[in-house]
Formats: C-alpha cells, sequence, structure tokens
C-alpha cells in the first residue's frame, strides 16, 4: 500500500525544472555584451560627429571582432573546464588504486556527513570497493563536486555566444543602417537598444530566478550608463 501510494503521488506531482543552464548562462553573456558594447562605440563615434556610414562599418566591424573574441573566451573556458575534470579524474584514479584504504575512509567520512550510520555505509563502502568505475564515479561527484562535462561543450559554447553577440550587436545599428542623419540615428538607437536592453533584462531575470522587474531596470541602466560615457568622453576629447 504504502509503495502504491507513494507511485501515486509521483505520479501527481510532476518537477518543472529549467535544463538547459549553460546554454541560457552563454546566450546571457552574448547578447549583454553584444548590446553594451556596440551601442557604447555608436554612442561614442555618435559624439564625435562621426558620420552613420562610419559609425555602421566600425560597428559591423566591431561586432565581428568581438563576435570572435567572446566566442573564443568561451571556448576556452570550456575547454579549461573539461581539462580539469580529466586532470582530476586521473589523480582521483590513482588513489584508488594507490591508497584503497584511505579512499574508502573518504567514502565512509563523506557518508556520515549526510547523516548515515555506520552500520549503514558499511555495506556502502565495500559495494563500491568491488566496482571501481562506481567508486570513481562517486568521488568526482561527492568529493570533488565534479560533473563530466559534455565533449561538445566547448564548441558549443563558443557557437552560442558568437550567435549571440551578433544579434545583440546588431540591434543598436539598426537605425544607422536607415537613418543617414546621425543625430536622428543616435537618438533612434538609444530608444531602440534600451527597450532591447529592457526586454533582456527581464527575460534574464526570469530564467534565473531574479526578479524580472529588478533586472530589467539594471540591464537597461548599465547599458543607459555605458552609452553615456562613451558619448560624453568623445564630447570632451573633441572639444
Amino acid at each position: 500500500m504504502a509503495g502504491e501510494l507513494d507511485k501515486s503521488l509521483l505520479n501527481e506531482h510532476k518537477e518543472k525544472h529549467f535544463t538547459a543552464g549553460e546554454v541560457v548562462r552563454d546566450i546571457i553573456i552574448g547578447v549583454s555584451d553584444g548590446l553594451t558594447v556596440p551601442f557604447a562605440l555608436a554612442a561614442g563615434l555618435s559624439g564625435a560627429n562621426a558620420s552613420s556610414a562610419v559609425i555602421l562599418t566600425a560597428g559591423v566591424a566591431e561586432v565581428a571582432a568581438g563576435a570572435i573574441s567572446m566566442g573564443l573566451g568561451g571556448y576556452l573556458a570550456a575547454k579549461s573546464e573539461a581539462d580539469h575534470y580529466m586532470r582530476e579524474l586521473k589523480r582521483e584514479q590513482e588513489e584508488i588504486i594507490a591508497v584503497p584504504d584511505t579512499e574508502a575512509a573518504e567514502v565512509a567520512e563523506i557518508l556520515a556527513d549526510y547523516g548515515i550510520l555506520p552500520h549503514e555505509y558499511t555495506p556502502v563502502v565495500n559495494a563500491l570497493r568491488k566496482n571501481p568505475k562506481a567508486w570513481l564515479d562517486f568521488m568526482m561527484k561527492f568529493e570533488l563536486g565534479l560533473e563530466k562535462p559534455d565533449p561538445k561543450r566547448a564548441f558549443q559554447s563558443a557557437f552560442t555566444i558568437a550567435i549571440a553577440y551578433v544579434v545583440g550587436g546588431l540591434v543598436p545599428l539598426l537605425p544607422y543602417m536607415f537613418i543617414p542623419t546621425v543625430t536622428k540615428a543616435v537618438l533612434a538607437s538609444v530608444v531602440l537598444t534600451l527597450m532591447a536592453l529592457l526586454i533582456f533584462g527581464y527575460a534574464k531575470g526570469r530564467f534565473t530566478g531574479n526578479r524580472p522587474f529588478k533586472s530589467a531596470f539594471e540591464t537597461a541602466l548599465i547599458g543607459a550608463l555605458a552609452s553615456a560615457a562613451a558619448f560624453g568622453m568623445a564630447k570632451a576629447i573633441q572639444g
């Protein structure tokens, strides 16, 4: 009866967890920088009285360079994470072979930290000692807190960040494609980019579990401050 009740409860309760955290993180990194950096660059060039054509050319070049740079950074970060996992895996394998009793004691200590009593965790320790692969997986996860990385993660991260940067970076440049007058183009760019930052900040807050409206305000504020600083510096240097 108890087993049927538990099964019934599991069928009724369907947990909804967001499992694409790494992809969302890459998108957030790419879009946030893509919206902010070209926006500030365009504002700065507008402050220096550059033409729309010059601003657009410089902006597109920056978006291309930024996408490559950010994508490479994402690749190297994911690659470093994978390399770190493999180094720790090799070290743990060697320790299990060289000092099995010490490693078994560590297993017992980990289980004890979870409130499991000696007579309860001893069979688990003995079972792990008979299964080196399971033992190694246990140590990697519970002793070191490391999960095996996806071998495709580095390329996926690079691609996701680069594309997200391009998408975000083109937003503040769109007005310069259609409005030849710089003063009008920069105002349109400010309005369009701030709207994009508000929407992006709100979505980021929803995905990350933070307060969406606060996240929207903070994201837009950072973008506005960056562009205002670039515009002001350009005016000051020109003056």
